[in-house]
């Protein structure tokens, strides 16, 4: 079966790697990804199941580019989040590290003017920083911005 992989860099199967955070999507931030799976084979070892996915945090530092990359190199795309609980469960697994700000799958699709999903899942849930989306040129979503851990561009 497939794996699909989400982001933060929580790939999901969520992989999480460290943010490279500057302008935009220059700057180096973890990440989260996550995949669909076979039931009957479970997760890889050291990824976490949550609501048919699998997800793993990744502590290295990349771009939303390299963090997106990365995933899929695992099977997956950066982590993509359609509920409060999938919410609450991949800040669970990035508070635990020391970086806060992690990639997640969201992007920015400038010329249709809408937000998608690295993944291709359907982009409905968000819990936005206040002011965010800002309409700048960012184009890149991250999480854990905030203390509130609100979602960032």
């Amino acid at each position: 079966m497939k794996l699909l992989v989400l982001a933060a860099l929580l790939c999901g199967s969520m992989v999480l790697t460290t943010a490279n955070v500057g302008s935009g999507a220059g700057g180096l931030i973890p990440t989260a990804r996550s995949y669909r799976f076979n039931m009957s084979s479970g997760c890889p070892h050291g990824w976490s199941y949550f609501n048919h996915r699998c997800f793993v945090y990744v502590p290295r530092s990349m771009s939303w580019g390299q963090a997106e990359r990365n995933c899929k190199s695992m099977g997956g795309h950066l982590a993509s989040v359609h509920s409060s609980n999938e919410y609450r469960h991949i800040q669970k697994l990035t508070s635990d590290h020391d970086y806060m700000e992690t990639w997640i799958g969201g992007t920015y699709e400038f010329e249709e003017k809408v937000w998608l999903w690295s993944d291709g899942s359907s982009f409905h849930y968000t819990h936005w920083c206040p002011g965010e989306p800002s309409g700048g040129n960012q184009n890149c979503l991250q999480i854990n911005y905030t203390r509130n851990s609100e979602l960032n561009i």
